[in-house]
């Protein structure tokens, strides 16, 4: 499917690392910025504004030690769980809370 990403030139380059991802595969945000010699908080703001969170699985992204951390720009109770369901639905972990 044809998509564009509009973001900045740090963005797309959180965007594309994410995109490399395999299937049914995890990294942490700290990974991430250790790829891109930046911070994970950054990372986190990239992934946030993710304008095609199912096509760049930014869902995959979770936080040191397991933890969920946000999705789609938000750490309430409606996104995280559209990032359990994600995670659950994909069989890559059983989320925790």
């Amino acid at each position: 499917m044809p998509y564009r990403l509009d973001g900045t030139s740090f963005q797309r380059r959180v965007w594309r690392e994410i995109e490399k991802l395999f299937p049914i595969k995890t990294i942490t945000y700290g990974e991430i910025a250790r790829r891109l010699d930046t911070a994970a908080r950054a990372v986190g703001g990239a992934c946030g504004a993710n304008p095609v969170p199912l096509i760049v699985p930014c869902h995959r992204v979770l936080a040191a030690g397991g933890l969920l951390g946000g999705f789609m720009g938000g750490k309430d109770d409606f996104p995280l769980s559209v990032k359990r369901w994600l995670l659950r639905h994909e069989g890559i972990i059983d989320a925790p809370h």
